[in-house]
């Protein structure tokens, strides 16, 4: 998947697997299936078939490029590839200025609050609900 410039999730699209399967590969969980091998060799033909199965040998066969494999442009890397296309157009665009606005601070108000807390509250009734539907009101003597 590195080589080719491969993410999972792409490895996986393109061989029509389940992404869970190549998690599971990945993570040691379990071996690719004779199946996913074929779907591996069919779809990248440049692969070497000994390599592939017994680890032995080059990743790629003979007359094939590694500079033919399309780079994938990675959203991690500070550096990203590219192509010389890319990079004429770049060179030609234009720098766009954004001017920062004059008045950027905003005049906040101070306001000072006094809370009364109020000592003189008492409770007049106290009223309990029970899963039955049914209550109790209790009314303090004082409040009475």
């Amino acid at each position: 998947m590195e080589n080719e410039n491969l993410t999972p999730a792409r490895f996986a699209d393109k061989l029509q697997i389940n992404r869970a399967n190549i998690s599971h590969i990945l993570n040691g969980r379990n071996n690719p299936s004779l199946d996913i091998v074929s779907k591996i060799l069919s779809e990248m033909p440049h692969i070497n078939t000994e390599w592939l199965i017994n680890g032995f040998g080059q990743m790629y066969k003979d007359e094939f490029d590694i500079n033919s494999i399309p780079k994938e442009h990675d959203l991690f890397n500070q550096n990203p590839i590219i192509s010389p296309q890319e990079r004429d157009v770049v060179a030609k665009t234009e720098r766009i200025e954004v001017n920062k606005p004059e008045n950027d601070t905003q005049v906040t108000e101070n306001k000072v609050i006094n809370i009364q807390k109020s000592y003189n509250k008492k409770i007049s009734q106290i009223i309990i609900y029970y899963n039955d539907s049914t209550f109790e009101t209790f009314i303090p003597h004082s409040a009475q």
